[in-house]
């Protein structure tokens, strides 16, 4: 059962819950994005280590993780989402392994642990709805132990998929969404409206200095499309799977990375002091 550290009523993404594992995770675009992803996952943490997912939804991460003996603390804000996590938590035994908070991002230096973590993930944009970075950073770093590693995968900064899309669908608005840096208001399934902004790599570097240092960065779909197009996935399952097959390529060439619908980028926590917080204590 979730921790309770924040309440947050109604959450924006509880509308979304219910249907989110079959409109992504189990979606042939959501599985070979994951897929890529968990690549990276199982290199950077191995068994026995803990880990802090930040905005873990429904808990698949958690759970891939657990399953390879990493003892997880997993965080949403969402209570529906940590209701669905907490489910399949139970459904695979693994209660041991996991255990779930309901916490938003940008309060996570508020988490109460007696140990530093190992490491940190974060998957699939939790993060692009955090208004503050550089206190998410403070928070964050304040919880790793010195050479932590911390992959955190944002939605990109400018994806072309979604520019080619929406353009043949004369759709201008969200084909050059991404490049709105102050955000665009966004609301999911009928819950609050929130703010998802899409900042570059550079400034995403900037914000989390000194304490976290970028390692590497990584596109996520460059190749593989973004998940409103699983119906394209589904008809043309080749395709797919020779977009899978390019993007172990494209995702690591200058330029061409930064394109994805995604960006996996890796940070390491350094021995510089965390900067004081100006969370108020929860």
């Amino acid at each position: 059962m979730a921790a309770t550290l924040a309440r947050l009523s109604p959450a924006p993404f509880d509308g979304a819950a219910p249907l989110y594992d079959e409109a992504f995770t189990q979606t042939n675009i959501g599985k070979a994005q994951r897929d890529a992803v968990w690549r990276h996952f199982e290199r950077a943490f191995t068994s026995g280590q803990v880990v802090l997912d930040i905005g873990c939804g429904t808990g698949v991460d958690a759970c891939f993780l657990a399953e390879r003996g990493v003892r997880v603390v997993a965080c949403d804000s969402s209570p529906q989402m940590l209701a669905i996590a907490d489910r399949r938590i139970a459904e695979q035994r693994l209660q041991k392994m996991v255990r779930s908070v309901l916490l938003p991002a940008e309060a996570i230096g508020s988490l109460r642990t007696n140990e530093l973590f190992d490491g940190a993930i974060s998957n699939f944009g939790a993060l692009n709805c955090v208004k503050d970075v550089s206190q998410f950073a403070g928070g964050l770093a304040a919880l790793l132990k010195p050479g932590a590693r911390a992959l955190l995968v944002w939605i990109g900064p400018a994806c072309l998929w979604e520019l080619i899309w929406y353009l043949v669908h004369r759709n201008a608005r969200k084909a050059f969404r991404r490049f709105h840096r102050d955000g665009v208001s966004a609301n999911v399934a009928g819950g609050p409206p929130f703010r998802v902004t899409y900042p570059t790599i550079r400034s995403l570097a900037a914000a989390l200095h000194p304490e976290l240092r970028l390692r590497s960065i990584r596109g996520i779909g460059v190749a593989v499309p973004p998940s409103y197009m699983e119906s394209c996935a589904t008809n043309h399952p080749y395709l797919m799977h020779s977009f899978s097959f390019a993007d172990r390529a494209l995702s690591r060439i200058p330029g061409i990375r930064v394109l994805a619908d995604h960006v996996l980028l890796e940070f390491e926590r350094t021995q510089a002091p965390p900067r004081p917080s100006t969370q108020r204590s929860r």
